[in-house]
């Protein structure tokens, strides 16, 4: 397993575990919606632990949750399958967050009410990452009651002299004032590293995603410049990297028949130097013994396979996809929708070798969201989930959208 950075001496993995897609009973994962709430079954417990085993055994020491992860079960459960794991705790590095989006969760002693849940829930008397979570979303603002009139940042930083953290640091989507914020203030707060969303598409087109964002490649350079490791959220664009997607199989599969559009991503964002981690959520255990066999050693992108990246980048940016990452912040739906399922459904039809026909996209769809109360028609366009999307995406705009076209498609094969 390749490795760059040390906390306090533990040489850290280049591939980090991030926990928000647990493994459930039902072969799903448990950031998914079922039906009737979350996920359609609970983790599989057993399943994680042998995972986590996994991973340690073969060099994966990074594991990176939140309390809000999982409908707030993946600390806990990261946990148990440490402590299960055999190992020590200076064996390995656990990374989270002050998940304090709601404004009730403000004061400061809410705060601390997170941070010791934290502890107890992951069975540790110290965090050896903590971060601000998602800084960006809200604007600056938004971060200002979070951190900063209530007291929190400087708390962290308490907590950091006291040894209860050992490192500090934030996780970033969207409001650049913010970004830049934190980094005027490096001397103040000496932020130990950052998290940012970084993939080869995103290096160099976040902003034409939504103007609203900074390309990765900015925010890697200005990080670098002040010395502080990166460590990389959504290296596999919430899998949209990973799926067969022929435009990106048209640039990459010459070059490597053997790789996966997997490895080829998680190659991109290891060649970097300044990268301390990439976290992948990976649900399945063919997914982490793939990721690890691709670390273990990372073979760093030459300049002509960085050059292919782009290509691909380009060429999935021309397929106009929606850039739904899957997280599922934006769930639940007040009115039952399976947001993330339509949003995906549209991407896989756009992506497809050739388009298909009407009836193949409808059976395409009724596959994808089987349950016709949680389609895009009955969106009301209320617009709740809006503020909860690291993407910023419109997402009652795409919704009617698809609704349009979905009706269009109904239209034409009546007329057959």
């Amino acid at each position: 397993m390749t490795t760059r950075f040390k906390i306090d001496g533990l040489k850290v993995s280049l591939l980090g575990y991030g926990a928000m897609r647990l493994p459930t009973v039902d072969g799903g994962h448990a950031n998914g919606w079922a039906k009737d709430g979350y996920s359609a079954s609970g983790i599989d417990q057993k399943l994680l632990d042998a995972q986590i085993k996994y991973m340690l055994d073969h060099g994966v020491n990074y594991f990176d949750t939140s309390p809000a992860y999982c409908r707030g079960e993946s600390e806990a459960r990261i946990g148990r399958a440490l402590k299960a794991s055999g190992y020590a705790r200076g064996d390995y590095v656990i990374a989270t967050k002050l998940s304090n989006f709601a404004p009730q969760q403000y004061p400061l002693d809410k705060c601390k009410e997170m941070f010791e849940n934290s502890l107890k829930f992951l069975q540790t008397d110290y965090i050896d990452n903590y971060l601000l979570h998602a800084i960006g979303n809200g604007g600056f603002k938004t971060f200002s009651s979070r951190y900063l009139e209530n007291g929190a940042l400087d708390w962290c930083v308490k907590l950091r002299e006291e040894r209860r953290i050992r490192n500090l640091g934030f996780s970033f989507h969207g409001d650049p004032k913010t970004f830049e914020w934190c980094l005027d203030n490096h001397e103040k707060y000496k932020w130990d590293f950052c998290q940012i969303q970084m993939n080869y598409v995103d290096w160099r087109h976040a902003k034409e995603t939504n103007d609203r964002n900074l390309d990765a490649e900015y925010l890697y350079r200005r990080l670098t410049e002040l010395k502080i490791p990166v460590v990389i959220m959504e290296p596999l664009l919430g899998g949209r990297l990973a799926r067969y997607n022929y435009a990106l199989a048209k640039e990459l599969t010459p070059l490597d028949p053997e790789a996966s559009l997997a490895k080829w991503a998680l190659r991109f964002c290891g060649t970097y130097p300044n990268v301390m981690t990439v976290l992948s959520g990976m649900t399945f255990t063919e997914h982490i013994e793939e990721n690890v066999a691709t670390f273990s050693p990372l073979k760093p992108c030459s300049e002509d396979e960085l050059a292919a990246l782009e290509r691909a980048a380009q060429a999935l940016l021309k397929l106009n996809t929606i850039p739904c990452n899957n997280c599922n912040y934006c769930m639940p739906c007040p009115y039952g929708l399976d947001i993330p399922a339509i949003l995906t459904f549209r991407n896989a039809v756009l992506t497809a070798k050739t388009l298909p026909s009407a009836r193949e996209v409808l059976k395409m769809y009724a596959t994808a969201v089987p349950e016709e109360l949680r389609r895009a028609d009955h969106c009301t366009g209320c617009g709740r989930c809006n503020p909860h999307c690291p993407q910023s995406i419109n997402i009652p705009k795409e919704l009617a959208l698809i609704d349009e076209w979905i009706d269009s498609l109904k239209n034409e094969e009546a007329r057959r």
